[in-house]
């Protein structure tokens, strides 16, 4: 290999970077314009149109490496495919159901559009940081239930779609044997549906978050100051004056680490502490609902006939309410409401799946050879 076509290379790859950072810059620019439109009347119209400037001063930076590095630039920028499809949803849905597509096109400001909505002044217990080490507090610790509450609510389908399906196939034959078999594929089938669909998503969203703080981490580097006046921009529109929003802004600027988290909660709307291990999440899936799913199928290794299948009935019930009950900590009702609505969603779900099995298996002993 010719050595001195090295440099030319590394060129032409420095070349193309800043061709796509402009691209980029511009298209980021024009998304801020049309949820600027769709936020037309309200205080969030001028965040985006300050972040729409802000965009275009980054691009005509790009543009400048560019032109030194004799990349020729579009005489316009042109909205690729993506940015269109997702200004006609924006147009029919709105920015906030959007925040998550939003997000991963490099918008900013997507954490306003939080579950908690957008308040003219923060709401009680909602705070805006004062001081540096306020940031992010809200956050600590946020997730401590979230394994609890994955594994209540994945047991719970695992209990109710297996308890289902023994209960269909018990409907339409008595063979235990077969029962068995069902239940087990129930079971084997559903957790790793489970544990892959588990596995793909926090993946994606790994991937999605590597990807965005990689380009924070790069124009944090570069344009710091760009970057804080962004940052202060989204604290006020959350309810902070200018000079203090500024203020609290450069602060955190001046500390990467803090700044990259900052960024990423509040620019990107995303929570780098809520997102785990792909393979944790997958084997806690699969173990959950497989936990579940062999509740109803216990009575059917020890016993045939309508013996099982009462038993079965009798033990899915009371694992029903038992998780009815458990989830009441996460809604906040009453236990004994939640352990009877969750007795009568899962019951009414395994009567019609028997009986349904009832009559298909009418209809296969009927059916002629």
């Amino acid at each position: 290999m010719d050595n001195n076509a090295l440099p030319g290379r590394a060129a032409g790859k420095n070349a193309m970077h800043e061709l796509e950072s402009w691209s980029e810059e511009k298209r980021s620019a024009y998304l801020y314009r049309m949820i600027s439109d769709a936020e037309s009347g309200t205080p969030r119209q001028i965040l985006f149109l300050e972040l729409a400037r802000a965009a275009d001063r980054q691009a005509e930076l790009w543009a400048a490496e560019a032109i030194k590095a004799g990349v020729a630039l579009p005489a316009a920028y042109r909205p690729d495919l993506r940015s269109r499809i997702v200004i006609r949803l924006l147009r029919r849905f709105g920015p906030r159901r959007l925040r998550a597509v939003l997000a991963a096109m490099k918008v900013r400001g997507m954490s306003i559009y939080a579950p908690a909505g957008f308040p003219p002044s923060p709401p009680a217990g909602h705070e805006m940081p004062h001081r540096l080490e306020d940031v992010g507090r809200r956050h600590r610790g946020a997730g401590g239930n979230g394994n609890l509450r994955a594994a209540v609510f994945g047991a719970s389908d695992g209990l109710v779609s297996n308890a289902s399906l023994i209960l269909g196939v018990a409907g339409a034959v008595s063979d235990a044997g077969a029962i068995l078999l069902a239940g087990v594929a129930g079971l084997l089938a559903g957790a790793f549906s489970m544990a892959a669909g588990e596995y793909v998503s926090v993946r994606s969203q790994r991937e999605m978050y590597e990807y965005q703080i990689g380009l924070e981490r790069e124009e944090l580097e570069e344009y710091p100051q760009e970057e804080a006046a962004e940052l202060a921009l989204i604290f006020q529109a959350k309810g902070l004056g200018a000079e203090e929003a500024r203020r609290l802004a450069d602060r955190i600027i001046a500390d990467p680490d803090q700044a990259l988290d900052t960024l990423a909660r509040e620019e990107l709307g995303l929570n780098p502490a809520g997102l785990g291990s792909p393979w944790d999440a997958a084997l806690f899936s699969f173990f959950s609902f497989a936990a579940g799913a062999l509740v109803p199928l216990l009575p059917y290794f020890f016993a045939t006939g309508m013996a099982a299948l009462f038993a079965t009935i009798a033990l899915t019930g009371v694992a029903l309410f038992g998780i009815g009950a458990t989830i009441s900590l996460f809604t906040g009702r009453r236990a004994l409401f939640g352990g009877l609505r969750m007795l009568a969603i899962g019951g009414g779900a395994g009567a019609a799946t028997y009986f349904i099995g009832k009559l298909v298996g009418m209809g296969l002993l009927i059916r002629p050879e």
